[in-house]
């Protein structure tokens, strides 16, 4: 305490450890395989390891990179915008690289939101959306996904709109759930947005790990490329979490917005890193296709064996993690079960509870990664089996 005032700003009290800083440590300590924090056990590519080394030989990236990021990446990432979703993105004014998705979303709070305005953001949510949203003064405003499906009710959507609503923080693929937005809904919210003149920001780093349907950003839409960020990264994609290159694609004038807070937090970031993303990025669509195929057979394997143990499975649409329910164990607590898992049977996951704000909603639901080795998998289904042995 100083002068009778806590240390920590009240606006993050309630924050504290997250859950995947926890889980980790937790696994380490127990010598337990982690299926808990998303991250994969084997790295991408290595022609873009590579690449990341030729930069750092040839001096690419060492000193500060510019601030908006290194051209090469910039005009990689309007070329991928286009490719993909037949998007046009100005390399020079429409994008940023950040440190990470995360980063890029904090950077767009602090620079969109004022105290007291309002933010309506899927529930479960990312644990950084709330402290983001918290740090910029603003209020969260949850609309609850509910299992099995995990759709959003675009009605209770409505409703939640109120004359303070600033931003509809979006998340599609969906983490936890695995939910993907459809057409039908992103045009039902984009609607919505214009109606009230809502801000909207996308969270798109699971793009590419799309197993039902089809990832669109709603910026495409009519009315939608002025109001909407769209944030995405490389590690998801690439398999390189630890280089932490993010990017925002929007409309210059949000993008400068964004830029101006973004400067004040990392200045910079991953020079070399950068040079071989943009390589990443312009990877021929075999890769894109192969590696959504090999998740897709990795989801099936955990998905599979995780019913053999005995959980309840909602199958993910997206991302790469798959949300369960522990009530036919006779246990409602995910929280309690996710903290003597690895003490049972040597595996470590995440509570879904922690995600909501109104944590009944997902209290049973447990949340595992499926982004690792086959032989990992297979040895943490073994495992998970000693549950009902």
């Amino acid at each position: 305490m100083t002068q009778g005032r806590p240390l920590l700003n009240p606006r993050l009290a309630e924050f504290g450890t997250t859950i995947f800083a926890e889980m980790s440590a937790l696994a380490v300590r127990t010598g337990s395989i982690n299926l808990g924090q998303g991250f994969p056990d084997t790295d991408g590519p290595e022609e873009i390891r590579e690449a990341a080394v030729r930069a750092l030989r040839a001096g690419h990236g060492n000193q500060y990179p510019p601030g908006p990021g290194v051209p090469e990446l910039r005009s990689a990432i309007a070329d991928h915008q286009r490719r993909f979703y037949d998007l046009d993105v100005d390399p020079d004014t429409d994008v940023l690289v950040t440190a990470g998705a995360t980063e890029a979303i904090a950077a767009t709070m602090l620079a969109l939101l004022e105290p007291g305005d309002e933010v309506i953001a899927f529930e479960p949510f990312y644990d950084s959306y709330a402290a983001c949203i918290a740090m910029a003064g603003a209020k969260r405003v949850p609309l609850t996904l509910r299992a099995p499906s995990f759709r959003p009710d675009l009605d209770e959507l409505r409703s939640r709109i109120t004359p303070r609503t600033r931003l509809l923080l979006l998340n599609t693929p969906h983490n936890p759930t695995g939910m993907v937005l459809t057409a039908e809904e992103q045009s039902a919210i984009a609607a919505l947005a214009v109606e009230h003149d809502l801000l909207v920001v996308t969270d798109e780093v699971y793009e590419h790990l799309v197993y039902e349907g089809a990832h669109r950003p709603i910026a495409a839409l009519p009315g939608m490329r002025e109001r909407t960020v769209s944030i995405s990264s490389a590690g998801k994609t690439f398999s390189y979490t630890g280089w932490k290159v993010g990017w925002v694609t929007a409309d210059a004038s949000l993008v400068a917005a964004v830029r101006t807070a973004k400067q004040y937090l990392t200045y910079v970031s991953a020079g070399p890193f950068q040079y071989a993303i943009a390589e990443a990025l312009r990877l021929p669509d075999t890769y894109f296709d192969s590696f959504r195929a090999d998740l897709r057979r990795k989801r099936d394997l955990l998905g599979d064996g995780l019913r053999a143990a005995g959980f309840e499975v909602y199958e993910p649409q997206g991302t790469y993690f798959i949300t369960t329910d522990i009530s036919p164990f006779g246990e409602k607590d995910a929280y309690a079960f996710c903290r003597t898992l690895p003490e049972r049977c040597g595996v470590v996951a995440v509570p879904n509870s922690v995600f909501y704000d109104a944590p009944d909603a997902g209290r049973s639901q447990v949340r595992f990664t499926f982004c690792k080795r086959d032989d990992v998998l297979q040895e943490a289904v073994g495992r998970l089996r000693r549950l009902t042995s």
